[in-house]
């Protein structure tokens, strides 16, 4: 073999192995934990499994994001954008969710005790299974309405009002 058609075949070789690399690696999970994320923009993003404990992300837009398995133990969300997200089995404990917008949000799963939802809006929201506790639960029933149009669920009968 030509010693060209052996480099041309090494830097085959090493193109392939670098675009494996690339694309078999999984995404890695970011670490946000105490930050100041205050009005931050992470419409649409995949942040499966990512850390926000205690962080301020009042007034962040979150809205259309994977959230999936996401921590925000004790994360102010105040007036966050959370329309469309996907939070399933995500941590919500002790976070506050005070007057965000959670309008067709999927919660299924979550875990969400001593979670704060004073003025949220949950329109079409989806709380299958998600852990609240009975006063919470309560408040949610008054302003709960619509059909989560993912889930197909409407969100009184996830959240078992009366």
């Amino acid at each position: 073999m030509s010693s060209k058609r052996l480099k041309g075949l090494v830097c085959a070789v090493v193109v392939l192995i670098a675009t494996w690399v690339v694309f078999a690696t999984p995404v890695l999970a970011l670490d946000y934990n105490r930050e100041s994320l205050v009005g931050a923009d992470f419409s649409g993003q995949d942040l499966t499994d990512s850390e926000f404990t205690k962080a301020n992300m009042r007034e962040s837009n979150l809205s259309h994001t994977n959230l999936k398995g996401v921590r925000f133990f004790a994360t102010n969300l105040e007036r966050a954008n959370l329309e469309g997200a996907d939070l399933r089995n995500s941590t919500l404990d002790s976070a506050r969710l005070t007057r965000a917008n959670l309008t067709n949000a999927n919660l299924a799963g979550a875990f969400a005790s001593n979670a704060k939802f004073e003025g949220a809006i949950i329109d079409g929201a989806d709380f299958t299974d998600v852990e609240l506790r009975p006063d919470v639960q309560k408040l949610l029933c008054k302003v709960a309405q619509g059909t989560n149009p993912v889930t197909g669920r409407e969100t009184r009968e996830t959240l078992y009002c009366d």
